[in-house]
């Protein structure tokens, strides 16, 4: 059998949950949902990362200690993924203990292999991001991401990045698919290309992190604690588990651009350091920006991913943030946009056609699924159109083209609508002639097939909505494989509801 294992990063505790993170937890969510439906074992993780010197700081300006702090956030952030009906199999904490003995583990073999070694750290350091900053990307006192930063002079033990330089461009040579998209690729192999210097992994000037073993007073840089727990979910440090055979050498990890580096540069020598392979695939998406800004709530022009469900539904929104931009690439959300992607393409194009074939089969072939007549070209043009779309689809997921998957799917709805305008069943229905009766059901009879291919297809995206439309044509097996066996004529239908209806909201 097939297996997948699939990843968020693990959500850092520093504030609440935003657009950004619904949209990578909706992203492996639908790429969860996509493989398990073509029957592939999947294990899709995510979490919290619990440890830093930023939680640590946040805990203390709450009044609160660090692991009641990360207590109490930590189900903000579990909520906000059952909130988008994200479908995971692992929600992992950082400060469990399974995870301080993999970081632990993990250490002492980097250690043990010669790849670790003491001295200070005197750099450029940007709390926010916890990450480390040369000077030559300073602009005006900030990270290029625009976080201030701080002199920092400290012991700490390295990781010698350094020795990976090689090795890592000898993989991504060999792998070239294990970073996405190739935008992103170019950019860490330039990084890479452009030399790399060693990494400071402990940091001793506060505690709250998993401590370095053999050496009091120091933690673990939380960076190497975080990426650590893709690896803690599936039983390291015993390698031997059938969890880690299985699931590690098809590794998904998707994560936003900003974070990039971290795991397909420091991850992947981290990794080759300790004897492990690096993961299958790494996939970068891009920001949302608000009216070409990016969002910050010092200037106020956040979005409230919640706000929005509660406003057009979660479905909607899902399909929104999936198919409105290509995975990868920058987007900029507009709630315009919003109404009109979800009026088009859901309430017209697919609530449309579903609602307007199935009453009209309820009322005028017996609320059963009819009995079809020969096949015309037009009809075996549809319904091929329609079944090819596993290979198409197959394709979209491999690479995570989410807004693809979804576009060819609605290809199809589209040509579907162009078909009942052009064969009028409703005329076939007024006829006295027979045949035109039999053609009637024919055609109902495509179109209830096709709406099926695109219900079940479109189920990682909309999972809720899609079973409604299932429910409606009495479709108990929603797997891709039931899609080879026909619709089943004569089955009896509920009455139908619509289930997109259109959406009339004033703006702000």
């Amino acid at each position: 059998m097939t297996a997948r294992y699939i990843t968020t990063p693990i959500y850092y505790l520093n504030g609440t949950p935003h657009l950004g993170h619904v949209y990578t937890t909706v992203a492996a969510d639908v790429l969860a949902r996509y493989w398990r439906l073509t029957g592939a074992d999947v294990m899709f993780l995510t979490g919290t990362d619990d440890h830093g010197q930023k939680v640590a700081q946040a805990a203390h300006e709450a009044g609160e200690s660090p692991q009641a702090y990360t207590d109490r956030l930590s189900i903000v952030w579990r909520e906000m993924s059952d909130r988008v009906n994200a479908s995971y199999d692992v929600f992992i904490r950082t400060t469990e203990e399974r995870h301080y003995k993999a970081a632990q583990t993990l250490w002492e073999k980097l250690e043990a292999a010669g790849f670790i070694y003491r001295d200070v750290y005197a750099g450029w350091y940007a709390l926010r991001d916890e990450a480390y900053v040369e000077e030559a990307d300073i602009v005006d006192g900030k990270a290029p991401s625009g976080a201030p930063v701080v002199w920092v002079e400290e012991p700490s033990f390295f990781f010698k990045l350094s020795a990976f330089q090689k090795p890592l461009l000898d993989y991504y040579e060999a792998h070239p698919d294990a970073i996405g998209p190739v935008g992103r690729r170019n950019e860490v192999i330039s990084f890479i290309k452009g030399g790399l210097r060693d990494l400071s992994i402990s940091r001793s000037k506060f505690d709250w992190g998993v401590p370095v073993p053999g050496h009091p007073g120091h933690v673990m840089y939380v960076w190497i604690d975080a990426l650590t727990n893709y690896i803690t979910a599936l039983g390291y440090p015993d390698t031997h588990t059938e969890d880690f055979k299985k699931f590690w050498p098809e590794s998904i990890h998707l994560m936003g651009k900003d974070i990039i580096r971290f795991h397909a540069v420091y991850w992947p020598a981290l990794l080759m350091g300790a004897g492990l392979t690096p993961p299958k695939r790494i996939m970068a998406h891009g920001w949302w920006t608000n009216r070409n800004e990016k969002m910050s709530k010092s200037v106020g022009n956040v979005i409230d991913p919640f706000q929005l469900i509660d406003t057009y539904g979660l479905d909607p929104v899902r399909y929104f943030l999936m198919r409105e931009v290509p995975f990868g690439q920058d987007g900029d959300f507009s709630e315009p946009a919003l109404i009109g992607r979800l009026n088009s393409d859901l309430a017209n194009d697919l609530g449309n056609l579903t609602q307007r074939v199935l009453s009209f089969v309820h009322k005028n072939a017996g609320a059963c699924i009819p009995t079809p007549g020969e096949f015309t070209p037009e009809d075996r043009e549809l319904l091929a159109k329609a079944a090819h779309l596993h290979e198409t689809l197959h394709d979209d997921m491999a690479v995570q083209a989410f807004h693809a998957y979804c576009q060819h799917i609605w290809e199809v709805i589209g040509e579907a609508n162009r078909y009942v305008d052009a064969q009028k069943p409703w005329s076939l229905r007024k006829s006295e002639d027979p045949a035109d009766h039999t053609r009637m059901n024919t055609v109902l009879y495509v179109l209830m097939e096709v709406i099926r291919h695109a219900a079940i297809y479109a189920q990682p995206v909309m999972p809720s909505s899609t079973g409604t439309i299932l429910d409606q044509l009495a479709q108990a097996d929603r797997t891709f494989e039931g899609l080879k066996t026909p619709l089943k004529a004569g089955v009896f239908l509920p009455e139908p509801s619509p289930v997109f209806p259109r959406i009339e909201v004033r703006l702000r």
